[in-house]
This record gives structure tokens, sequence and C-alpha cells, in this order.
């Protein structure tokens, strides 16, 4: 009698090594630690103003992150592949007026988010193309990208301002409204956020891109389509910026050409201060939203015992260099137990 094994799925992640583990584990602590401190800095606020987390501030606190988190969570990814997107900022803005002039005219709530994130993913492919067919720097590409897109969208705009009244009731309530303290955008962050984590945790596609930003010399000769993988990075990144904008249209209801503008640096920031290494390979995207939350949250906290909003900039810097300081400590101590463990099987080998 023959036995017929069931089917595997080529697309499921192998187990990880010993070694991805072990990162694994310092960069779970890392995410921890930005946790804590979140808590900590709430918790502290809260006591110097009892009004802080009552239930319009934590409204307030969420409907503040939440385009972050979605344009973070589409970074993590890019930078996890050893890159970066130094152009969200301008797409986020372009694609916001893209959906409100949509909306404007008369169209679909449905359709104007659809409009958005394709014109994302389509700035996404383009930034995707020109990394990994042409294999120009990502500093370089995604700068330059960033200065056309703001250039187009400038030309498009011009003085042209879109605000709430130009857009329909249902579009705009469903930026502000919510089950209780959880707002919609909120809840649809997370059903984002939750999906690409997921993707790259529990699929070999997901994973190769951990393998890309470790070491991409490696990747090509274990066979990872390395372009391939560097294209849906990009692809996806623009395709959550564009999403972004059209939930930054519903948040403020109000566009116009200079919106977005700087925003990659804040993004930026965010994904490091989480725990995503600029080096690539390592961290989550978890740990990006939790950045993210970190930072949006320190621009409510300090009017809210007191301090001049003028500090945020320079705390986000602080915080941007100490994450960077503490990737490299954590690097080169993980670096240090590998070898350690791999001079000790090889010991055992020829015990």
């Amino acid at each position: 009698m023959t036995v017929t094994a069931p089917p595997v799925r080529e697309d499921t992640a192998p187990e990880p090594t010993a070694g991805r583990r072990l990162i694994d584990k310092v960069f779970k602590a890392r995410e921890l630690a930005v946790a804590g401190v979140l808590v900590l800095m709430l918790l502290a606020t809260q006591v110097s103003n009892s009004e802080f987390l009552s239930e319009q501030g934590v409204k307030d606190l969420l409907l503040n992150a939440t385009i972050l988190v979605l344009v973070a969570t589409g970074q993590a990814v890019v930078v996890i592949t050893r890159n970066v997107d130094l152009s969200v900022g301008s797409v986020l803005g372009i694609s916001a007026f893209t959906a409100g002039d949509y909306l404007q005219g008369g169209g679909s709530s449905l359709i104007a988010v659809v409009y958005a994130v394709a014109i994302g993913a389509l700035f996404g492919v383009l930034n995707g193309a020109l990394v990994s067919l042409g294999k120009v720097p990502a500093l370089v590409v995604t700068l330059g990208t960033l200065y056309v897109v703001r250039g187009i969208d400038s030309i498009w705009v011009g003085s042209q301002q879109i605000v709430a009244a130009d857009l329909p009731d249902s579009f705009v309530d469903f930026g502000h409204d919510g089950l209780w303290i959880v707002p919609y955008l909120a809840l649809l962050a997370v059903a984002v956020l939750l999906c690409v984590g997921y993707y790259l945790r529990s699929y070999r596609s997901g994973r190769d891109m951990y393998a890309l930003g470790s070491s991409p010399e490696a990747a090509t000769l274990a066979g990872v389509p390395v372009r391939k993988r560097i294209m849906t990075a990009y692809v996806l990144c623009g395709a959550l910026a564009g999403l972004a904008g059209a939930l930054y249209l519903a948040r403020f209801g109000n566009v116009d050409s200079a919106t977005g503008n700087g925003y990659e640096l804040t993004v930026v920031s965010a994904v490091v201060v989480g725990g995503v290494a600029f080096t690539g390979g390592s961290g989550t995207v978890y740990g990006a939203a939790l950045g993210a939350l970190l930072l949006t949250s320190i621009n409510s906290v300090l009017p809210a015992i007191g301090v001049s909003s003028v500090w945020v900039t320079a705390i986000n810097g602080i915080l941007l260099l100490l994450a960077i300081a503490v990737d490299r400590i954590l690097a080169l101590r993980v670096a240090a137990v590998l070898r350690k463990q791999a001079a000790q099987m090889r010991s055992a080998r020829h015990a």
C-alpha cells in the first residue's frame, strides 16, 4: 500500500536557527523597554495632569498615532531589507490630495481610498524598480523621488486647499468616530499591523526580507529572489503611505501642497526607536508601531506638563541617537555571543 505524505505549504517559513532565536529575544526585550518607557511616561503625565488620560485624551492619543503607525509599518519592512524610503511623506501628501480631489467631485469614499492606495503603490513600484533593478542606493533614489513627488504635488495642487466642508460627512465622521475610546482609524491600523506582522513571521517570503537585510550576499547565494523581495517591500511601503494619506484626509479634513512635508524623518525615527535596526535584518513592525506611539505621545505629553512643544524635535533627535547607539551595542554583543556559541560547537565536534 502506498502512503502519501500530506502536502507541505511551500510558502511556510522554516524553523528559525538558534542564532535567529537569540536575536529575536534581544529585540523583543528592546520592544518591551520601549513599551515600559511609554507606560511610565503616560502614568507620570497623568499624575501631573489628571485630565490627560480622560476618555477624550486617550482617544486623541490613538488618533494622533494612527497615521504614523501605518507609515512606520511600511517603512519598517523596507528598513528590515537594509533599505530606506525617504519619499513616504511626499507620497502621503499627494495620495491625500488625490483622494480629496476625487471626493469633492462627489465620488465614493471607498473608491477614494483605493485611489490613494494605488497612487502610493505606484510610487512604491518606481522606488523598488530603481533600487532593485537599477541597483542605485536607496537613500539616493528615495531622496530623488521625494523631491519629484513634492514637485508634482506643488504643480498640481498649487494654491488649492481641500477642507472638511468639501468632503462627504460620512468620510469625515469615520476619521473621528469609533467604538468607545478606540477610533475606527486605530482599529484599521491595528488590523494592518497584525496582517503585516503575521506575513513577516509566518511566510517564507516575509522571512526572506530578514535574510536579505542580515546579509544580501548570503541571501543571494541561498536562492532568495532579492529583486522581487525589495520590490515587494517598496510597493507595500508605498501602498501603506497612500492609505495613510487617505486616513490623514479623514482625520484632519484639510490637505494642501505642504501636507506630509518633513514627515519622512519622523517615520524613520519611529522605526529606529522602535527597535528596527537601520542596518537591516532585525526588529519587527510591532516595535515600529510602539516607536510611533511613543513619539506621538511625546507631542501630547509636553503641552500637558507645561513644556513648550519646540522641544519635540530635539527630544525626537535624542531618542533617535540613543536608539542607534543601543542598536550598535546590541549588535556587538549578539555577534560576540554567536561567535562563542560557534566556537563551543566546533570544540564539541572535535572532542
